[in-house]
């Protein structure tokens, strides 16, 4: 029974001590994990929060309050307030334009993507479930800026801007192919205003519908950047 009992007492000692040998080495590797944590995740902030256009001034690297804004810049107090009306509705829809084959043979020339389904008619006619060539998707996208008159000159939606930057999308999606010949416009639903340092983010919901179709050839977040 001693023997026992002195194997039981030494069992719980070396256990208080590994305890003890643990508890002292956790914070150690805490430190560690979120110092490892930290570089890694440095390269990734960097990039998205010192974008190419950061050589521009002013630049804008974290969120401010709208207030902050409003103090600041005087034209950005105009430009938000006029914004902040319209947030969660349509402010913008188009007009049609026609789609056609040359522009479609055009955009497969530039980017290489020279698919029968959008190059070939007389094989799309016969083989293709549309019985007709369709635009490239990303065709589709790069309209957005022709259907929504954002590249305009004679209709600035932000005369109070000195510099309006593409900043990015969040998502997309193509639902429904648009035919060769077939007419599509857009419309744009206003659906989040970020005030920043010296500028102003907006996220817009772009829709590009096709005619007679009750599916939408695309559906697009774009994310604006517009500077004062």
């Amino acid at each position: 029974m001693k023997v026992i009992a002195f194997i039981r007492e030494k069992k719980r000692n070396l256990q208080h001590q590994n305890d003890q040998f643990i508890a002292k080495l956790e914070p150690k590797f805490k430190n560690l994990s979120d110092l490892f944590t930290h570089k890694i995740s440095m390269p990734f902030k960097n990039t998205l929060n010192n974008p190419w256009f950061s050589q521009f001034s002013p630049v804008d690297v974290e969120e401010s309050k709208p207030e902050e804004v409003l103090i600041q810049v005087p034209e950005a107090e105009k430009t938000y307030n006029s914004l902040l009306e319209q947030l969660d509705t349509v402010t913008f829809i188009g007009e049609w334009h026609s789609v056609e084959q040359e522009c479609i043979d055009q955009f497969a020339e530039v980017t290489g993507d020279k698919q029968w389904i959008h190059t070939d008619p007389i094989r799309a006619a016969k083989e293709s479930p549309f019985k007709a060539t369709i635009a490239h998707g990303f065709l589709t996208l790069s309209l957005i800026p022709k259907l929504t008159n954002s590249v305009s000159l004679e209709s600035n939606p932000y005369p109070e801007a000195k510099m309006v930057i593409n900043f990015g999308l969040n998502q997309v999606r193509f639902p429904y192919p648009i035919k060769s010949g077939t007419r599509v416009r857009a419309s744009i639903k206003l659906v989040k205003l970020v005030p920043m340092k010296r500028s102003i983010e907006l996220v817009n919901e772009v829709s590009i519908e096709v005619e007679n179709s009750k599916r939408l050839a695309c559906v697009a977040e774009t994310v604006l950047r517009i500077y004062f």
